[in-house]
C-alpha cells in the first residue's frame, strides 16, 4: 500500500507529506504532481515521484495503484477543475485504490468557489470508490500572506461585515489528512474540517494592532468598492470578483461554523487566530 498525494507541491501538500513522513516509511509515500524537478527534494528523501497532468487523462493511467490509499487536493485552476477531477477519479478508480480523499469546501457554502467542490463530490461519490470528504474551510493564512505590510497600512479592508470566520492553519488542515489516510473507518466519511473559534474581520484587526504595536482598523466597504480595492492591488479582476462573493458567503454565516471535526481529527485544538498573527508577524 501506498500513500499518494496530489498537489505536493503545493502549500497544503508539502505540509501532508512531510505529516505522512513524521509517521510513515519514505517508501510507502508517492507524489503525483507537474514537475519531477519540483518534487527532486522528496525523491531523494526517497518518495515516489509519479508526474501526471491533469489536462492529460493518459498521464493518470500508472499514478495509482490496487490498495492505494489516495488524497486529491482541489487543483488550483478555478474554472477547468471538473473535468481535472474527474480524470483523477476516474483513474483512481480504474486502480482499485482503498480510499479517496479530497479536500472540498464546506456543505453549506454557496459561493461560486464552492461550485467545482460541490461537483467533484458528486463525480466521487458516482464512482465506487470508498472516500472521504474533507470540507475544508477558510485557511488562516489567507488574510495573514502580507501581514506586515497589513500592520504598516493600518487596515484591513473587506465586505464581510460582522460575519465570523472559523479559519484555521493549513497545518491543522494538513495534519486532518494525515489521520484520514493513515487512521481505519474513515471510508464513506464527510468531515466539516474548521477552526474551534470563529472571529471576524474587526477581531483580525484588533489582533494585528495588539501583535504589531501599531493602529489598525477594520473598514467594511461594498462588494463593489472592494471589488476595485484587490483590482487595484494587482489582483485579476477574475479572482477578485471570486474573493467578493467569497466575503458575501461570509457575511451570511457560511464560513462561521465550529462543528470540532477538525480537532478531533487532529486530537488538539486548532491554533486560536491570536497565535497564527504572531506567527505572521515574527512576533
Amino acid at each position: 500500500m501506498m500513500y499518494v498525494v496530489t498537489g505536493a507541491t503545493g502549500q497544503l501538500g508539502r505540509l501532508v507529506v512531510e505529516g505522512l513522513l513524521a509517521k510513515v516509511p519514505a517508501s510507502e509515500v508517492a507524489v503525483a504532481v507537474r514537475s519531477a524537478e519540483k518534487a527532486a527534494d522528496l525523491a531523494e528523501r526517497g518518495v515516489a515521484v509519479r508526474v501526471v497532468d491533469y489536462n492529460r487523462p493518459e498521464s493518470l493511467e500508472s499514478a495509482f495503484a490496487a490498495g492505494d490509499r489516495v488524497l486529491l487536493i482541489s487543483g488550483s485552476e478555478v474554472g477547468h477543475r471538473i473535468p481535472q477531477h474527474t480524470a483523477v477519479v476516474e483513474a483512481a478508480r480504474a486502480a482499485g485504490v482503498a480510499l479517496f480523499a479530497y479536500t472540498s469546501a464546506p456543505g453549506v457554502a454557496t459561493f461560486k468557489l464552492a461550485d467545482e467542490h460541490k461537483a467533484t463530490e458528486a463525480v466521487i461519490r458516482g464512482s465506487g470508490l470508498p472516500f472521504a470528504l474533507l470540507r475544508n474551510g477558510w485557511y488562516t493564512e489567507n488574510y495573514l500572506g502580507d501581514a506586515a505590510g497589513t500592520a504598516e497600512r493600518g487596515v484591513v479592508v473587506g465586505s464581510a461585515g460582522e460575519g465570523r470566520i472559523a479559519s484555521a492553519p493549513r497545518r491543522d488542515y494538513a495534519d486532518a489528512a494525515v489521520a484520514v489516510l493513515t487512521g481505519e473507518g474513515h471510508e464513506n466519511a464527510v468531515y466539516e474540517l474548521s477552526g474551534d473559534v470563529a472571529w471576524s474581520l474587526p477581531e483580525l484587526a484588533a489582533e494585528l494592532a495588539q501583535a504589531s504595536g501599531k493602529p489598525v482598523e477594520h473598514r467594511d466597504v461594498t462588494p463593489a468598492e472592494h471589488l476595485a480595492v484587490l483590482v487595484g492591488a494587482g489582483l485579476p479582476e477574475g479572482f477578485a470578483g471570486i474573493l467578493v462573493d467569497v466575503d458575501a458567503g461570509i457575511a451570511r454565516g457560511e464560513l462561521a461554523g465550529t462543528p470540532g471535526d477538525l480537532a478531533r481529527l487532529i486530537g488538539r485544538p486548532t491554533a486560536p487566530l491570536a497565535e497564527s498573527v504572531k506567527v505572521a508577524l515574527g512576533a
